[in-house]
């Protein structure tokens, strides 16, 4: 059985709505799976999205810039939110599917902390509860990966991790999202759990992968200074369920755009 999954810091689900509905129009994902909603659960757009046949939804909003949702075709077993840092601050939410083609599968919905703009912990509160979030995202991990469950795990996570997902490793080495102490607890991460890049086993380095784009710039396209900051990851046990990846790019030129663009992942089982 086929199905897809697509993942979208869409910042601010009511504010671009009109966005959201034409990509599940268009595209059509069996789940997808939103961060930075910026709303409160009961504000949510769930007769909008259940209008387009996504009646399975769990939300994990938040007052502030932060909240996840998962919204899918197929119905869910159940869900659970997770805290970090002691803080419930809706950044990470868990679906878990029993039957379809997701049957057996778990899906981690995840919005790592920005961190501000200044990369020094004894500085900047906000980066270092990002240290602080990513050193329990990998003790989190590790857990899941002792239980054995067969998961995929997508969302903003707020680190560009290699070279060729920014567009100037020298210049932003020293600019939060790339420097070398939140790539090295980004690989501690994906080592705790065993997780697969699925994105970069799919187009591996040389190539440059981005998937946001500063609203700064002037013309995205030209200037092109853009991070890998969206993630598709997958337990082992489904890496050889990978049928195809696409960063859907044209979304950054609709009208009032993310500066995050859609990440779709197509799998089969």
């Amino acid at each position: 059985m086929a199905f897809s999954l697509a993942t979208w810091n869409i910042n601010s689900v009511r504010l671009r709505l009109p966005l959201v509905t034409r990509f599940l129009r268009e595209q059509a994902p069996d789940v997808l799976c939103l961060q930075e909603i910026k709303c409160q659960s009961d504000q949510f757009p769930a007769a909008e999205l259940r209008q387009l046949g996504y009646v399975h939804q769990a939300v994990y909003g938040f007052k502030g810039y932060h909240g996840v949702a998962i919204v899918s075709r197929h119905p869910f077993a159940g869900e659970e939110r997770h805290v970090f840092c002691g803080k419930e601050d809706g950044r990470s939410l868990t679906v878990r599917f029993d039957e379809g083609p997701l049957a057996g599968i778990d899906i981690a919905n995840f919005y790592v902390p920005a961190g501000g703009d200044i990369p020094d912990p004894d500085l900047n509160e906000r980066f270092a509860h990002k240290l602080a979030f990513l050193d329990e995202f990998a003790r989190w991990s590790q857990a899941r990966a002792r239980r054995g469950v067969s998961s995929i795990l997508v969302g903003d996570l707020n680190v560009a991790p290699l070279e060729q997902d920014v567009w100037s490793h020298k210049q932003l080495l020293d600019v939060v999202s790339h420097t070398p102490i939140e790539v090295e607890k980004f690989n501690a991460i994906l080592e705790a759990g065993g997780w697969q890049d699925v994105m970069r086993a799919i187009i591996p380095p040389p190539e440059k992968l981005y998937t946001w784009w500063s609203y700064r710039a002037q013309d995205w396209r030209a200037s092109n200074r853009g991070r890998r900051l969206d993630h598709v990851w997958t337990s082992r046990d489904l890496k050889d369920s990978w049928t195809g990846m696409s960063i859907e790019t044209d979304t950054r030129d609709w009208e009032r755009p993310s500066d995050h663009v859609p990440v779709i992942t197509r799998f089969a089982r």
